[in-house]
This record gives C-alpha cells, structure tokens and sequence, in this order.
C-alpha cells in the first residue's frame, strides 16, 4: 500500500508548482484578478492535498 505514495506525492507536488505557475504567469501579465484569486486558491487546497499525502505515506511506511 505505501507503494502508491511513491507516485503519489510527486504528482501532488507537481500539481501544486503548475498552479502556483499559472497564478504567477497570471498576475505578471496583468491578467483578471480574479482569476489569480481562483489560482491561488486552489494552490492552498493543493498544498493541503499534498501534505495529507505526504504523511499518509510517511505513517505507512513507519508501520
């Protein structure tokens, strides 16, 4: 099972950069800000997303 963890926060960590990159290419552009609102958001939920990963991964490979 700590297996899928191998692949899995790497995609999460990935996932977290590309939005993150969007949000920055946004506001540099001088796009909506809104819409770098809306990135940034999910950048948060994301990051959250990434963390739990992370340490379900860590506690089960303790185990």
């Amino acid at each position: 099972m700590a297996e899928i963890f191998n692949w899995l926060a790497p995609v999460a960590l990935i996932a977290v950069l590309a939005v993150l990159l969007a949000g920055l290419w946004n506001m540099m552009r001088g796009g909506s800000a809104s819409r770098s609102q809306t990135l940034m958001r999910w950048r948060v939920g994301l990051q959250f997303l990434a963390v739990i990963v992370i340490m379900a991964g860590l506690w089960l490979a303790s185990r």
